[in-house]
C-alpha cells in the first residue's frame, strides 16, 4: 500500500564534520515506497544536475547545505568551479576529494605550451593569411598564458594542484615584466611545472629546484654569480641570497611556533639573519650557469659565459666549479658552517637543508599559504597546528606540502561554520581568482576551440595577471593594513594593496563587458574571434526566477548570498516581467549583480 506524504519538515544544522547536516523526515531507507506529488517537477533539459524530481525533497538531494560546503571547499581549493565540480564534492566528501586530488597528475605546460604556438603559427598562416616574416619569432611569455588559460578555464582536473601552484607563484616569484623572462614562455611553463610537481611534494625539493632553474637564477641574479674576485672589484651577488631567506623561508624576525615574534630581553624583535650571512650565503650561491642551449647558428655546447638568449629555459642550471667561491661559509651566526673543500652542488644542498631545518619556516609558510587558500588573519592556533604538520607530518618528515595542504583545508578555521562569523575570518578574493571562475564556471563558446586569453589588459586594469607581479614582493603584502575598519580592527588585508579606487571600477566594467557584451576572452590573441558566454544554456533556469538565484548563489556565493543582494536580484526581475528576452536579460542581471556583490568577492 502506497503511504502519501503532506508535510515535508527539513531541519538543517551546522556541524563540524565539513559538512551542513540535516534531518529529514523519510531520509536513508526511510522514504521507500514513500510517493510524493508536487505541482511542479522542473528539469533543466536533461542534465541530472537539474532536475528537481519530487522525491527529492525527502530523499536527501533536496538539502543543499553539503553544496554550499562543497562550494566554500572549492573557492578555497581551486581557481576556478563549476555547478558539476560542487556536486562531485558533495558526493565525495571534503577528505575523499582532497584524496584523490592529491593522486591527479598535472600536465605537461611545455608541451602545451608549444602547442599554442604551433597553433597561433598555423591559424596566421591559414585563416589570418599574414606572411611568414610577420610570425613570432620566439615563444614568448604570452604563448604560456595562452595554455595556462585554456586550461584553467575549461581542462582543468587537477584543480587543487593548480591552486596550490598558483599560490606558491605569489611566494616563489618569477614575473614576465623581467625583459629576458618576457621572451622565454618555455622558461616560464618550466618554472610552473616545478611548482605543480612540487605543490605535492616535499619543500626541501620545491626550494631546490626552484634555486637551479633558469627563470629564477635569471629573475633574482644568480644565473653566472660569479665567486670573488678581489683584484677585478668582483663579489657575488647577494639578491637570491637576501630573498631566499626574507621571502622564501625565514622572514626577518625570529618566530613561535604559532608566528607571533620572539623576543629579546628588552622586548626587541630578534632578527633571523645580518648583513654577514646575507654576504655568506651569496657565496653559496655562486658558479650557476647553462646546463642546456637551444639551436643557434654559432655555439653547439653550453659555457660558463653564455649569452643568456641562447639558454635552454627549461633545463636546470648546473655548476661551473671554477666559478664557485671556495672556502668555508658561515651562516646564522657561525651556527651552520659549510665546510671548505666541497662541490658547489654540495655547498648548496646543506645551505638549502639549514634553512629547511630552521625553526621559522614551519609558521612563515604556513601563515602564507593559508592567507592565500583561506583567510587573512589565522589565529596563533591555526598557525601552530600547521606548523606542526610542516614541522613532522606524523611520519617523521619535515616539510610534506601533502600533509600541510590537508592541514589547512581540514582545519576548523577553514571548515566550522562557527568560523564564517568570527571577525578574523575572510579574506577578500583575488582579481585573477574571480576572473577564473567567471571563465570556469560559465558556460562558453569559441568557434575554433582555441579559450586563449593573455590577461594582460585585465592584469593592467585590476593588478594580477599570472607571473604578473610588478617585484619580487608579489601584487601585495602579506601584512598590508589597508585604512578603516580592518585598520581600526588591527586586521591584515594583503589583497586589499591592489584594490582601489580604479582596479575596483574596472572590475565591474569587466563584469559588464562579460554579462553583457558575452566576450569572456580575447585579449592580446591574433584570433579574431573571442570566447564568449553561452548564456542560451542558462536560459531554463533563468526562465524560474527564483531557481536561477539559488543557482547565482551556489555558483558564485557559496550559498552565502545576502538576503540584499537576493532581494535586488528579485527586484530587477519583476522590471523584465513584460520583456521578450526577459530570460536573456534575467540571465546578464543576475550575474552581473551577483559577481560586483560582496558576496563573491570576498571569501567567509
Amino acid at each position: 500500500m502506497d503511504k502519501w506524504v503532506f508535510i515535508i519538515v527539513l531541519l538543517v544544522g551546522c556541524l563540524s564534520d565539513g559538512f551542513s547536516q540535516g534531518r529529514t523526515i523519510g531520509a536513508g531507507s526511510n522514504y521507500r515506497g514513500v510517493r510524493v506529488l508536487a505541482s511542479d517537477s522542473y528539469a533543466y533539459y536533461s542534465d541530472s544536475l537539474y532536475v528537481a524530481a519530487p522525491i527529492h525533497t525527502i530523499d536527501g538531494h533536496g538539502m543543499d547545505g553539503r553544496l554550499a560546503e562543497a562550494a566554500r571547499l572549492l573557492s578555497q581549493a581551486s581557481l576556478g568551479y563549476d555547478l558539476k565540480m560542487i556536486h562531485q564534492v558533495a558526493d565525495m566528501g571534503i577528505e575523499a576529494w582532497i584524496e584523490d586530488q592529491f593522486e591527479k597528475e598535472p600536465p605537461d605546460f611545455i608541451q602545451l605550451t608549444r602547442e599554442a604556438y604551433d597553433a597561433e603559427v598555423a591559424y596566421m598562416l591559414g585563416v589570418g593569411g599574414v606572411d611568414s616574416s610577420e610570425l613570432p619569432d620566439d615563444i614568448y611569455f604570452y604563448h604560456f598564458l595562452y595554455a595556462w588559460w585554456q586550461y584553467q578555464a575549461f581542462n582543468a582536473h587537477d584543480v587543487l594542484r593548480q591552486r596550490v601552484a598558483e599560490a606558491l607563484s605569489e611566494i616563489f616569484v618569477v614575473s614576465y615584466f623581467n625583459d629576458r623572462l618576457s621572451s622565454r614562455g618555455l622558461g616560464l611553463a618550466y618554472y610552473y611545472n616545478l611548482l605543480l610537481k612540487n605543490a605535492f611534494g616535499n619543500f626541501y625539493d620545491l626550494l631546490r629546484d626552484i634555486t637551479y632553474s633558469p627563470a629564477m637564477g635569471m629573475y633574482l641574479s644568480h644565473f653566472q654569480n660569479p665567486r670573488t674576485i678581489p683584484e677585478e672589484n668582483q663579489h657575488p651577488d647577494e639578491n637570491y641570497a637576501r630573498e631566499i631567506m626574507q621571502l622564501f623561508t625565514i622572514g626577518l624576525y625570529e618566530l613561535n611556533p604559532d608566528g607571533t615574534r620572539k623576543k629579546d630581553a628588552q622586548g626587541r624583535d630578534i632578527p633571523t639573519y645580518d648583513n654577514d650571512d646575507i654576504s655568506e650565503l651569496a657565496k653559496v650561491f655562486t658558479g650557476l650557469g647553462a646546463s642546456a642551449i637551444i639551436d643557434n647558428p654559432y655555439v653547439d655546447t653550453p659555457s660558463w659565459d653564455i649569452w643568456w638568449g641562447w639558454v635552454d629555459f627549461t633545463q636546470p642550471m648546473r655548476m661551473y666549479e671554477d666559478w664557485h667561491e671556495p672556502g668555508e661559509k658561515r651562516l646564522f651566526g657561525g651556527k651552520v658552517v659549510i665546510p671548505a673543500g666541497q662541490t658547489g652542488d654540495e655547498d648548496i644542498a646543506m645551505a638549502l637543508r639549514a634553512l629547511v631545518d630552521h625553526p621559522n619556516v614551519g609558521p612563515f609558510i604556513a601563515r602564507r599559504l593559508i592567507q592565500r587558500l583561506v583567510k587573512s588573519n589565522p589565529t596563533p592556533e591555526y598557525i601552530r597546528d600547521v606548523a606542526a604538520v610542516f614541522d613532522d607530518n606524523g611520519h617523521g618528515v619535515r616539510g610534506d606540502m601533502k600533509a600541510v595542504i590537508r592541514a589547512i583545508l581540514l582545519h576548523p578555521e577553514a571548515r566550522e561554520c562557527q568560523w564564517i562569523e568570527h571577525p578574523s575570518a575572510g579574506k577578500l578574493r583575488e582579481p585573477l581568482l574571480r576572473y577564473v571562475h567567471v571563465v570556469r564556471a560559465l558556460p562558453k563558446d569559441h568557434p575554433y576551440d582555441l579559450y586563449w586569453n593573455v590577461g594582460y589588459t585585465y592584469g593592467t586594469e585590476v593588478g594580477q595577471n599570472m607571473f604578473g607581479a610588478p617585484s619580487v614582493f608579489n601584487f601585495y603584502k602579506p601584512d598590508f593594513v589597508p585604512n578603516g575598519v580592518l585598520q581600526e580592527r588591527g586586521l591584515f588585508g594583503p589583497e586589499y594593496e591592489i584594490h582601489h579606487t580604479q582596479s575596483s571600477i574596472e572590475w565591474i566594467n569587466r563584469v559588464f563587458i562579460w554579462t553583457h557584451w558575452e566576450s569572456l576572452m580575447w585579449d592580446w590573441t591574433p584570433i579574431e574571434a573571442s570566447t564568449t558566454a553561452d548564456f542560451y544554456k542558462l536560459y531554463g533556469l533563468a526562465r524560474m526566477g527564483e531557481p536561477f538565484i539559488n543557482y547565482c548563489d551556489l555558483v558564485f556565493a557559496r550559498g552565502m548570498m545576502s538576503d540584499q543582494t537576493r532581494q535586488l536580484i528579485r527586484d530587477a526581475f519583476r522590471t523584465l516581467q513584460t520583456t521578450t528576452s526577459y530570460k536573456e536579460d534575467r540571465v546578464r542581471l543576475a550575474l552581473f549583480l551577483t559577481l560586483i556583490s560582496p558576496d563573491f568577492t570576498v571569501l567567509k
